[in-house]
């Protein structure tokens, strides 16, 4: 299928007198946005035609739902008042865009060298990054949100799938609830892995949707994690690091894995 039949066929699922819907040949996108307010997202056509390729109509009927909701989400007033139970912290690569299309600066926060935190207010379906114009109409301060989001993400379950693997422990939470790797944010969840681990706690967020924990006794284990956060890493809808984290003095420093050997810090 090629990018212009692709393209055809999109048009005609997101048809609606209120968007704007425009083709870029040479960068092989489309974009749809809000007539007015100009708002919206655009499309990498090779990207879908890959999908669509694979999954077929489910993957344009992903993608439907997915855009419609953002735009929804674009298209709405929100507000921080009243929906404090609704605030979440989000881990993101550092190479994330610190600045919406609109220029507005999101609120941020340093985590690791790998590694920066971001706040959402939780809308159901998906989420609205906080910037620093929602916090200035609210008229509240950073530290708030950030006292808030942490909260609220000791709140989340941290329930795990284990997997021992040449004596070594692997630990999985992948809920699906967009917050799972954020839980690498509840120090007292990591202190109890701690205390309960037998050689070192590593830990990695190779995308949004997992968070793996692993008790490492041996070098096999650190082979194995190196293996299973690249692949996670690579299939992940939000990639975040490749990098595993080791947790020492309730701090994380990434690490670089080299086969058949002990870790090198970044």
């Amino acid at each position: 299928m090629t990018s212009f039949q692709m393209k055809n066929r999109l048009q005609k699922r997101f048809a609606n007198d209120a968007y704007n819907i425009s083709f870029n040949r040479d960068k092989d996108t489309l974009r749809i946005e809000w007539r007015e307010s100009k708002r919206g997202m655009t499309i990498s056509l090779p990207s879908v035609i890959g999908k669509f390729q694979e999954r077929g109509e489910a993957a344009l009927d992903e993608l439907e739902d997915h855009v419609t909701e953002a735009l929804r989400i674009m298209n709405e007033e929100h507000n921080l008042a009243g929906m404090e139970k609704h605030i979440f912290p989000v881990i993101r690569s550092t190479s994330f865009p610190t600045e919406t299309k609109r220029g507005t600066k999101l609120i941020t926060k340093d985590h690791t060298a790998e590694t920066r935190i971001f706040y959402a207010l939780d809308l159901g379906k998906s989420y609205q990054l906080i910037d620093e114009a929602l916090l200035e109409k609210e008229g509240w301060e950073q530290e708030r949100i950030d006292e808030i989001a942490s909260f609220n993400v000791r709140s989340l379950s941290t329930e795990s799938k284990k997997d021992t693997v040449a004596e070594n422990d692997f630990y999985f939470i992948a809920t699906q609830d967009g917050y799972d790797a954020s839980r690498i944010l509840n120090e007292a969840f990591l202190e109890e892995m701690k205390a309960n681990t037998n050689g070192d706690l590593v830990v990695a967020v190779p995308h949004q949707d997992v968070l793996i924990l692993a008790d490492i006794r041996n070098n096999t284990g650190y082979d194995i994690l190196a293996q299973m956060t690249m692949k996670f890493f690579a299939e992940g809808r939000i990639p975040i690091t490749s990098l595993p984290l080791i947790y020492e003095n309730k701090k994380l420093e990434p690490i670089f894995i080299l086969a058949k050997n002990r870790p090198v810090k970044d």
